[in-house]
């Protein structure tokens, strides 16, 4: 199969440079549907699925690769290779801004910048070195534990909660029902590898201008780990919305674009 068969590619706009898309855990590339044409004036716009998420072909998912962010990282790498005119820029949301960083750890020439939106590198507080993640130990353990024994009912419950939006129902009605379309094997992997993962050494090596792009009061990202990150990345900008949830890009797209317009202006892109 082609990339684009297998990550579901849709490209829209024309532009010098090309913005990548990719979604976060139990999403796919509509979630970008308030965003993403707001640029397709200016760039080109290239939306894909994670393999194993929205459309993508399921006969592409492999256990052993996705066990860990780097095997999706790959697959960035291939369809920025393939579709990208002029400088690529990286949108990622959650758990996708730390894949789209070790893309461009891996080959940093393909990238002009990154935004994060709602990134975390590590969920999971550290006492020995006063990091806040947001989360116990416990915490993610009770979290994954629930999902595994009933993944429709922690979509149920999971999802309004990262949504937010109280004001706006209708999207976490979306986000569960995105949730419960996923394949749950392969969810409770991807589940895994997300929550557990952290990439907090790699950030230190990033030299790509960043934009952190984060909700004034985020159950899955909460300020904290944003102030983190930008005082560790070493070229980077902070960014607080005031809004509730962990999205945004669904919630707020007016905000998240004005901040992404300015962040791109200041780097001439």
């Amino acid at each position: 199969m082609t990339v684009a068969q297998r990550s579901n590619v849709h490209v829209s706009g024309q532009g010098s440079a090309t913005m990548f898309f990719a979604h976060g855990f139990g999403c796919d590339q509509n979630m970008f549907r308030f965003l993403a044409p707001q640029f397709a004036d200016r760039y080109k716009v290239v939306l894909f699925d994670l393999v194993g998420s929205g459309a993508s072909d399921l006969r592409a998912y492999d256990p052993d690769k996705y066990n860990s962010l780097q095997g999706y990282a790959d697959d960035v790498l291939e369809i920025v290779k393939e579709f990208s005119e002029g400088p690529a820029i990286f949108v990622g949301h959650s758990v996708s801004a730390m894949i789209g960083m070790l893309a461009t750890l891996k080959e940093p020439r393909l990238f002009a910048a990154q935004i994060m939106i709602g990134p975390s590198p590590c969920y999971i507080n550290d006492s020995e070195t006063n990091y806040v993640g947001g989360f116990t130990q416990e915490d993610i353990d009770s979290l994954l534990d629930t999902l595994e024994g009933n993944y429709l009912g922690w979509s149920s419950n999971m999802a309004p909660a990262i949504m937010g939006a109280p004001d706006q129902p209708e999207l976490a009605e979306e986000l569960t029902n995105s949730f419960c379309r996923t394949d749950p094997t392969i969810a409770k992997q991807f589940a895994h590898v997300t929550f557990l993962s952290d990439t907090r050494a790699e950030l230190l090596q990033l030299a790509a201008p960043t934009l952190i792009l984060q909700n004034s009061d985020d159950l899955i990202a909460p300020v904290t780990v944003g102030e983190y990150m930008q005082a560790t990345l070493p070229n980077s900008t902070l960014v607080i919305i005031d809004n509730v949830g962990h999205c945004p890009h669904l919630s707020a797209p007016s905000q998240s674009a004005d901040a992404m317009n300015a962040f791109l202006r200041k780097e001439g892109l």
